[in-house]
């Protein structure tokens, strides 16, 4: 596919998001409202979504604006580190690789975040039961049609496309769409104290 069309493609995509717009505003209210209960935002996925999910939750630990120099913000990637993947992989399944860190990690009254292209992956899907069984809300930023994972979500955001790349691509815009519409409401409430820049 040529540059050109590559990008119409994408434009295209992101363009579908307007029809989403009451949609995500109850996503950020609901993260908002999460954090200002001191509870934590807890966030994985596979593969790309696994890099994307230590991205989004790094501009909540670091910043996500420079000129926002703040407290960290309670938002965890559960690909915290290759040991623990790698030996819960080895010594139980690599289906339990989130799931086996949510449950060491989650509380109720947390929020769960999946970012998954198909929506069917098993990690994913067990990690959301789990959620469940501790009463962690679940949100799922899925692409295709939602796989089997939207069913098992409390709040869905479906990318309608089957190109992984674009999908990806949505997610990222979101989450920093949405963590900053998140951020100024955190400062605006006080939650959030900005410190002299560094």
């Amino acid at each position: 596919m040529s540059l050109k069309k590559n990008i119409i493609e994408s434009i295209n995509i992101r363009k579908k998001l307007f029809l989403e717009e009451k949609k995500i505003k109850i996503i950020a209210d609901k993260i908002y409202k999460t954090l200002l209960k001191d509870k934590k935002i807890l966030i994985c996925g596979n593969g790309g979504s696994a890099a994307d999910a230590e991205h989004l939750s790094t501009e909540y630990i670091v910043r996500l604006k420079k000129n926002n120099n703040r407290a960290p913000i309670k938002m965890f990637s559960l690909t915290f580190n290759m040991a623990t993947i790698t030996a819960t992989a080895n010594d139980y399944s690599y289906s339990d690789i989130f799931s086996r860190n949510l449950e060491s990690l989650g509380d109720t009254g947390d929020l769960l975040l999946v970012l998954s292209t198909s929506g069917n992956s098993k990690n994913i899907i067990n990690v959301l039961k789990k959620a469940k069984s501790k009463k962690i809300t679940t949100m799922g930023w899925l692409g295709c049609r939602g796989g089997l994972a939207k069913k098992f979500c409390d709040y869905n955001l479906i990318i309608k496309s089957n190109s992984t790349a674009r999908i990806q691509e949505e997610h990222k815009f979101l989450g920093h769409y949405i963590f900053d519409i998140v951020e100024d409401m955190l400062i605006k409430n006080g939650k959030v104290k900005l410190k002299k820049n560094i």
